[in-house]
């Protein structure tokens, strides 16, 4: 994926956004914690595995899955339109997303991202069935606090990348598959060396009808050729949508767009004989908030009672997090913050907390793991975090924030021979999708923090 300076433009893999800053410099003893800590770190998120809290599942569905009419294996394409927002779908004229839901399933109040609710870590617990804390992409941007290395969106070592996605899971089983841009599916795992036959390279200037075209182009080839997973992603509206928020005509442009291309794929598939053949599984990874009301807190009006320095500050808006220098007390430069976020003498300072990472609600799943910054700020919905005042333009749109508010949630609709017509569920964390997704192609899935039981609630069951 192609490696593009961080801007305030977006996350989208064509746009990415909020680059972290290097370390700072660590002493020996110091080192040597991180070392312990980051050893028990990998031990501790497996253990995570284990250990699940969800939301109720959806009640079973009802009859079996359809038999294959073409096709002599079921097959999948997993599909993600990047920040495509809860709601979105009911903009303007989407006939083919509404065909999908109208004869599939799909989530009534929409999909939960993981925290944070950004592009990579969202696509990379979609693809694993892992929250960050235990996949390790914990950010867009983020340093290595024992290395030093960056991780960056153009990331391609294994050692960034823990879990099994997949892709990964296919090829060690001897299914074939397919990734026409996915954020991880071109580092080399297991089985999977990312081959060219069926692993692009990203690059953003493809247009939209040719990499539905190339999808398309998989089900010509030899039944033994063709891939029963495959994987295919749009940039927009999450494009569109930090530069004018969610409610501008132009996210109405965009999501008809991706309508179009949906349509696309529907009239190939038709056209083989082979749609009703075919899972289609359409999501977006994160949702989007407007910013364009001055919804702002500065960090350095916190001076009077602690005064942040730039290299502490790894990230800062939607999440903010910080990691001070060594022999610096973490919980006083929380209280710290928090005093002077309190105080009414910062300029919305009420909308921001602080946290130590082992502090934050557990339902976020955002401590366990050494690359996660000891320090997190979590910012109310729709307001951004800055160092210092700018004459920079601050109206556009961002997520990232907590998943639990309501414009963080994206798309769940899903169609096929495995999937009850005209059925609505309860919304649900995306990490239950690798399951699914597994359980339709009868793979065994690695461990993973979704429910070995949520497909039996969303899928209809084989004869």
């Amino acid at each position: 994926m192609a490696a593009v300076p961080p801007s305030d433009a977006g996350d989208s893999l064509l746009s990415p956004s909020g680059a972290g800053r290097a370390p700072p410099r660590k002493s020996c003893a110091s080192r040597l914690h991180l070392l312990l800590t980051a050893a028990l770190a990998v031990a501790t998120s497996y253990l995570l595995l284990l250990r699940t809290p969800l939301p109720a599942a959806p009640a079973a569905a009802v009859g079996i899955a359809r038999p294959l009419a073409k096709l002599s294996k079921p097959a999948v394409i997993l599909i993600s339109s990047d920040g495509f927002r809860f709601g979105y779908q009911h903009k303007g004229p989407t006939p083919h997303i509404h065909r999908l839901i109208e004869n599939g399933t799909s989530a009534a109040t929409g999909l939960i991202p993981v925290f944070p609710t950004l592009t990579f870590p969202n696509h990379y617990s979609i693809a694993t069935g892992l929250y960050p804390s235990s996949h390790g992409i914990i950010n867009n941007y983020f340093p290595d606090p024992i290395s030093g290395d960056r991780f960056t969106m153009d990331s391609h070592d294994p050692k960034w990348w823990l879990g099994e996605p997949l892709w990964v899971t296919a090829a060690d089983q001897g299914v074939q598959a397919a990734t026409y841009f996915w954020p991880g599916s071109e580092v080399k795992k297991g089985s999977w060396d990312c081959p060219d036959k069926y692993c692009p390279h990203y690059n953003g200037s493809v247009p939209f009808d040719e990499r539905v075209d190339a999808i398309l182009g998989y089900f010509d080839l030899p039944s033994d050729e063709m891939p029963q997973l495959l994987t295919l992603y749009f940039e927009d509206p999450d494009h569109q949508g930090h530069q004018v928020g969610p409610d501008d005509p132009a996210i109405t442009e965009a999501v008809e767009r991706i309508d179009e291309m949906i349509g696309r794929l529907i009239a190939g598939l038709e056209a083989k004989g082979m749609f009703e053949d075919v899972n289609i599984i359409l999501v977006g990874d994160h949702g989007m908030v407007g910013t364009c009301d001055q919804k702002l807190v500065f960090l350095d009006e916190l001076a009077p009672w602690i005064e942040l320095k730039e290299d502490w500050v790894l990230s800062t808006t939607p999440l903010l997090a910080i990691r001070p220098p060594d022999g610096m007390s973490l919980p006083d430069v929380v209280a710290k913050m928090n005093e002077g976020l309190g105080s009414g003498k910062v300029e919305n300072g009420e909308y921001l907390r602080m946290y130590l990472k082992d502090d934050l609600p557990s339902r976020l799943h955002y401590s366990e793991n050494y690359r996660i910054p000891p320090i997190i700020g979590l910012v109310e919905d729709g307001y951004k975090v800055e160092m210092k005042r700018s004459n920079k333009c601050e109206c556009g749109g961002a997520h990232g924030y907590d998943n639990a508010f309501f414009s963080m949630r994206t798309i769940f609709i899903a169609h096929g021979p495995h999937f009850e017509a005209g059925r609505m569920v309860a919304s649900f964390e995306n990490v239950e999708i690798y399951n699914v997704i597994s359980s339709i192609l009868k793979m065994k899935p690695a461990p993973n923090n979704g429910s070995a039981s949520f497909p039996g609630t969303i899928l209809l069951p084989s004869e």
